[in-house]
């Protein structure tokens, strides 16, 4: 499926390898096939910060993400939130219930977006008229399974502060660029963004990344980090 030029989404992950995994689910299928199921589909744009779907709300279909970033995430009763994932092109949401049901989590976008709709009946139909479209859904499900059971997995087995260090090394790997003082995350994050990806308080997270600051192991220049010392970082996040 053809999209603008591909970005890594970034999750909590032990491996590297299973950011991107989801982004080539529908790589079966030739061009007559992407442009039959582009002719089922309508295109929603989302300017930054809109919803695309909300937790709670009735649930059917998928959406294709096109161009842009999306942000899922769940929100407590007490309306905290906690970070899944932020999506990229290629990538698909709003699952796992695809033909009915209710959105376990919302959709946001991050910055301007544009996403391709494939309401429930138009999924079951695709299946039955075209059974490699059941196996690129499949491949999808199983990247979505991977990355929320790895995200699980973190959650319960990593300290606050692994989880963080994982983070940053991660956001190293997908963001990072040369720069004099180490490795330059080259994303704009705030710290309440990196506190809901990580299931913890911005004054927490203000708190850790200025002790490592001066330690020397992170350099912060306004909203974005540079990491001085990849291994003392990844000491921290196997610690």
């Amino acid at each position: 499926m053809t999209t603008d030029e591909p970005l890594s989404a970034l999750f909590l992950s032990e491996s590297m390898a299973d950011l991107n995994e989801g982004a080539t689910f529908l790589d079966r299928l030739s061009m007559e096939e992407v442009t039959f199921i582009r002719s089922r589909g309508s295109t929603i744009k989302a300017s930054r910060g809109e919803g695309i779907f909300h937790q709670g709300d009735p649930h059917e279909g998928i959406f294709l993400i096109e161009s842009g970033r999306v942000r899922t995430f769940c929100t407590g009763p007490s309306g905290r939130e906690l970070t899944l994932a932020y999506w990229t092109p290629g990538h698909f949401i709003g699952g796992p219930e695809v033909f009915g049901g209710t959105h376990l989590w919302s959709g946001e976008a991050m910055e301007d977006s544009r996403v391709m709709a494939l309401s429930g009946t138009v999924v079951r139909d695709l299946i039955e008229r075209m059974p490699i479209f059941a196996l690129c859904l499949i491949d999808g499900l199983v990247a979505k399974g991977k990355c929320y059971s790895q995200l699980v997995q973190m959650l319960g087995t990593r300290s606050v502060s692994q989880r963080l260090a994982q983070l940053l090394k991660i956001m190293g790997e997908v963001h990072g660029t040369p720069d004099d003082d180490g490795l330059l995350i080259d994303r704009r994050v705030t710290h309440d963004q990196l506190a809901d990806i990580v299931g913890s308080t911005r004054q927490w997270v203000t708190t850790t990344l200025d002790r490592w600051q001066k330690d020397e192991i992170i350099l912060i220049r306004g909203r974005m980090i540079v990491i001085r010392q990849s291994d003392t970082l990844e000491d921290l996040a196997d610690s």
